[in-house]
């Protein structure tokens, strides 16, 4: 995560519980995502009045968007338990033949992150969503034994922020897949002022429009800048969120008015300055702004590049014309993003890492 994490869209361990207390418990409480809202809907709808479990359900997207909420909320709506782990977790076989065996009929089993599943495990999966049965295998080499298990019927909810790295027969045994999409500023001001509510932060129309410019379009990141903000507005105001009040606790933790932090701005500035807007290889880059690769990779050009400030080329990353402006440089003539990049500098280059 990038510095103290403030706009990093994974959750930190300490915000956990605070985020429990502002999940919606109802699809009627969910803010955004109508179509998958709607979708959702139908199907559990469906599932009710034929008294069988709904199809396994696969929810993607970017992190910090509502998965784990909304499998929460499957099962809230279904009036089921529900059974939370991760794939990385599972690293046997047998640690998913516990699980799945241990399940009430009609529970709901939340595997956030199922991209990431060890391939023995996944394999038994897929006679536990298609049978709901397991073979759980006894003894090694010839002796072993394979005991068949059945499984109660139960519903799968799968999370995964890279679905592209689903094998395909996992994917398949999905009846329901769903793509959450960032969320609008619009969305994210009916959210703070939910939040707020469930906080007791008396917040006003403009600084919730303030703090919903600078969240990402990310829930998550929202609700943390809300609640650092408020930590401002009860310390060095009057303990209202207003637009002022925002701007000035934002200044603080270094978010600007893009939602840009420390470490998006230095990548913006070594780009920029050391190396002329680019082209330049990423583990470069990286070098330039005391960083791994992975960090700036993952954390930080997703939001770059979709605010249109960075481009990925196949001769390396170009910041483009938005870039210059937002930093307050000119762009030099022929931008990319103007126009055609720039002549590479061969010593910032590498063609092996673009």
């Amino acid at each position: 995560m990038t510095g103290d994490g403030l706009i990093s869209a994974y959750a930190q361990d300490a915000e956990r519980d605070l985020e429990v207390s502002v999940r919606p418990k109802r699809l009627a409480e969910f803010i955004a995502q109508d179509r998958v809202r709607d979708q959702l809907d139908l199907l559990l709808q469906g599932a009710m009045r034929r008294g069988s479990p709904p199809d396994h359900i696969l929810l993607s997207g970017p992190p910090g968007l509502g998965k784990t909420s909304l499998a929460n909320i499957v099962a809230a709506e279904l009036g089921s338990g529900i059974r939370v782990t991760s794939g990385p977790a599972i690293e046997r076989s047998g640690d998913l033949a516990a699980i799945v065996t241990s399940l009430a009929e009609g529970d709901v089993l939340f595997i956030d992150e199922i991209h990431r599943i060890a391939r023995p495990a996944e394999e038994l999966l897929y006679s536990a969503m298609e049978d709901f049965r397991v073979d759980v295998v006894v003894g090694k080499g010839p002796g072993a034994t394979a005991i068949p298990l059945d499984v109660e019927p139960f519903t799968l909810v799968g999370a995964t922020t890279r679905s592209g790295l689903l094998t395909g027969p996992m994917r398949d045994r999905f009846g329901f897949v769903a793509h959450l999409d960032f969320y609008s500023p619009t969305e994210l001001e009916a959210l703070l002022h939910r939040s707020a509510r469930i906080l007791g932060v008396p917040i006003t129309p403009d600084g919730a429009a303030e703090i919903a410019g600078r969240s990402r379009g990310t829930p998550r990141i929202a609700n943390r800048l809300l609640r650092r903000v408020r930590d401002f507005a009860e310390v060095r105001a009057d303990g209202v969120v207003t637009v002022e009040t925002a701007r000035a606790a934002l200044t603080v933790y270094d978010v600007d008015a893009l939602g840009l932090d420390r470490l998006d701005r230095a990548v913006l500035t070594a780009l920029v300055d050391t190396f002329r807007g680019g082209p330049v290889g990423l583990s470069t880059l990286a070098v330039a702004v005391g960083e791994q690769s992975d960090t700036v990779e993952e954390v930080c050009e997703p939001f770059l590049v979709r605010a249109g400030l960075l481009a990925r080329t196949p001769r390396g990353r170009v910041a483009t014309e938005a870039a210059w402006h937002h930093l307050g440089r000119t762009p030099p003539n022929g931008t990319f993003g103007g126009g055609t990049p720039p002549v590479p500098d061969l010593f910032s280059v590498e063609p092996d890492q673009p």
